[in-house]
């Protein structure tokens, strides 16, 4: 037992670190295929048109606009990807450790990355969702509706403040869960 726990260690901290180097280098690009391909969702929800989307960084800046009775308007929105995907090298680095006691290998590792792609793009949508929604009631482009605000802060802050930070942890037991041996 002692050799099996020793073992698991050192094959998450072994993954942890060849995950984290391999991640560093494409975050950027995984960041702004998530960060553009929400944009293009919220288009037809929040009736904008999606004018821009540039890298900077770690910083993905989103440039929507909105027809109305004054003109167009102009709403950006910055999305700094580590914000959402510091979770990723250490999701990997728990289904590495994992890989001794589940079953079905090939069905868990596509389910964790699954939820994990899932997570980053409700992350990117509630953000966007969230501060056009305040700009345009802010504006009177939108009527004002408490509800519906409140829904896309709650949205948000909830997927920010937990979904992100625990996310690892709970992929890692609903797939020890759903495939141990």
């Amino acid at each position: 037992m002692q050799k099996k726990a020793i073992k698991v260690v050192l094959i998450f901290i072994g993954a942890y670190l060849i995950f984290l180097i391999l991640w560093i280098n494409i975050k950027g690009y995984y960041g702004y295929a998530i960060t553009h391909s929400v944009s293009n969702m919220i288009m037809p929800i929040k009736d904008v048109m999606l004018e821009s989307i540039t890298r900077k960084g770690d910083i993905i800046e989103v440039t929507f606009s909105k027809l109305a009775y004054r003109g167009e308007i102009k709403a950006h929105t910055s999305v700094k990807t580590s914000n959402y995907t510091f979770n990723v090298p250490i999701t990997l680095a728990i289904m590495a450790a994992l890989h001794l006691f589940i079953k079905r290998k090939k069905c868990a590792y596509l389910e964790a990355v699954l939820i994990l792609l899932f997570v980053h793009v409700l992350y990117v949508f509630s953000l966007e969702a969230k501060g056009l929604t305040e700009m345009f009631m802010h504006k009177g482009l939108e009527p004002m509706n408490k509800v519906k605000l409140a829904f896309y802060q709650f949205l948000w802050s909830f997927t920010d403040l937990m979904v992100i930070r625990f996310g690892p942890f709970f992929i890692g037991i609903y797939i020890f869960l759903r495939f141990r041996k």
